[in-house]
């Protein structure tokens, strides 16, 4: 065998394989929240602060189908006033965007900040306000996410990834001074 041949049958393997490695880069990069939630991302909305961290919800657009009666034929009448043919009609749907697809951006610790120590704080936090009933571990648990997601979703962020905000309103990170 050629070095040609060989490679064309290698080809797909070595296609496979290099699509995988460009998508494991990827993947590694982004984090998604067990709500849908995608974190560390590298992304932020325009305009952000740099050295701010964020977290997005995607929201899916919103598509109604629309099925209209469109005339094909018209009806024929005789000279006389009389239906002659009734008119044809056919059934034409169609999809249309009732909302478009939207980024929810939220401002979330970076990721330095998440010590044992700052989670620890969060979880006694939120024992004292009677949403996280299980040990203060220092870890970022399933239950942890869930008083995270209650408290927020009370305040309207449907996340359980914790936000600047929600953390601020926890009082475990500073609320900037105003000038």
């Amino acid at each position: 065998m050629t070095q040609a041949h060989i490679f064309n049958r290698a080809r797909p393997l070595i296609c496979t394989l290099l699509g995988v490695a460009v998508l494991g880069g990827c993947l590694q990069a982004t984090t998604v929240s067990k709500t849908g939630v995608i974190v560390g991302n590298g992304l932020a909305p325009e305009g952000a602060a740099p050295g701010t961290c964020w977290g997005k919800i995607p929201t899916p657009a919103v598509v109604e189908t629309v099925t209209e009666q469109v005339l094909v034929t018209p009806a024929k009448t005789n000279a006389d006033g009389t239906l002659a043919t009734l008119p044809v009609y056919r059934a034409e749907s169609r999809q249309q965007i009732v909302t478009p697809r939207m980024d929810r951006w939220f401002e979330i610790p970076c990721p330095p900040s998440f010590t044992v120590e700052f989670v620890s704080t969060l979880q006694r936090a939120l024992q004292v306000r009677g949403q996280y009933a299980g040990a203060i571990s220092g870890n970022m648990d399933a239950a942890t996410r869930r008083a995270v997601l209650a408290v927020q979703s009370a305040n309207g962020l449907h996340s359980d990834v914790l936000s600047i905000e929600t953390a601020r309103m926890l009082g475990i990170v500073a609320v900037p001074r105003t000038q």
